[in-house]
């Protein structure tokens, strides 16, 4: 039986308008700047480049390649055991959120080391930061209750230089607390984003890993691996992310005034209706759900501020002088 002949990568027009990966992997160039990526490279049964999306070392190398070529970041890496993030996806969320600032700036994205990024739970990859600041210039803080975490960010940023001035990396010592220690006396931030862990125990969520391991094997019977398996911060939490949301939520009160709009990814469509109960609760003047599509998997962002658009324009006109 003759080889598939070589095709295109398919489109993915789900993805964000801007976002660079709408196109497909194009593995020509990425082989061209991470040559170590070629090993991992075949063409699958529909004549199409593509990698084995089970194994994590190929994952990883793609996700070096894609952040070399695309975000200029030269060094990138993970431990073992802790979260591959899907690049597309990860940008995603970043230009929804340039939308989002976009709205009370006349339609233009904000640009420049005038925006400050909170990014709660930013794991061992540091990847939002990486392509927030790669695309937009923002500058970012990056914070996480697991130690290995910030050694590994820290690592990624200093090992950057084009990145290490616009982002900094420090640690949550209180695992009950979200905003409170992240944000320090005098800081304000422009938007704080999250991936929340989803599951709701760690049995949930190797059930979870077994589930999406056995999707990208045909259904044939896999054993957890250790980078798909993360780490119980990343991918657990008591009462899953609707409680985490909720505390989330809880205590953006105590940081109303010191943030422009607070921001989550609400993976399951069915923690919506809580999660905008919490937001009630908390007395949020505005709300925003913004949904985001990536292949078959739909998942969505819920921002929102507790600031009037009278304070959203004082906000902007103060901390936006620089921005472009």
């Amino acid at each position: 039986m003759p080889a598939p002949e070589k095709q295109k990568p398919a489109q993915k027009e789900s993805l964000h308008p801007r976002n660079l990966h709408r196109a497909g992997y194009d593995f020509d160039m990425l082989i061209k700047v991470l040559p170590a990526l070629k090993f991992f490279v075949a063409l699958n049964p529909h004549g199409i480049e593509s990698i084995d999306f089970a194994s994590p070392d190929a994952v990883k190398t793609l996700n070096q390649a894609l952040l070399k070529l695309y975000y200029g970041v030269e060094y990138w890496d993970i431990p073992a055991g802790y979260l591959c993030p899907p690049i597309p996806g990860r940008a995603d969320y970043i230009h929804y959120i340039a939308d989002l600032l976009a709205e009370g700036n006349n339609g233009v994205s904000p640009t420049g080391k005038s925006i400050k990024v909170l990014d709660i739970g930013t794991g061992a990859n540091c990847v939002y930061p990486l392509i927030g600041n790669s695309v937009y210039g923002w500058q970012f803080t990056g914070t996480d209750t697991d130690a290995e975490a910030i050694r590994s960010s820290n690592k990624i940023a200093s090992a950057n230089p084009a990145f290490s001035s616009a982002i900094k990396i420090r640690p949550q010592s209180n695992k009950a607390n979200i905003f409170k220690g992240a944000i320090t006396q005098g800081e304000i931030y422009d938007v704080t984003i999250c991936n929340p862990p989803f599951h709701a125990s760690q049995k949930e969520a190797q059930a979870g890993t077994l589930k999406k391991l056995q999707n990208l094997n045909n259904g044939r019977p896999q054993q957890p691996t250790l980078n798909f398996g993360g780490q119980n911060t990343e991918l657990w939490y008591p009462g899953g992310e609707v409680a985490f949301i909720r505390n989330m939520a809880e205590q953006s009160t105590l940081f109303a005034d010191r943030v422009l709009w607070f921001s989550t990814l609400v993976s399951k469509k069915d923690s919506l209706d809580a999660v905008y109960r919490a937001l009630n609760k908390a007395k949020a003047l505005e709300v925003k759900t913004i949904t985001m599509a990536q292949g078959q998997k739909t998942s969505r962002i819920v921002a929102w501020t507790f600031l009037s658009e009278a304070a959203q324009r004082t906000w902007r006109n103060t901390y936006w002088k620089a921005a472009q």
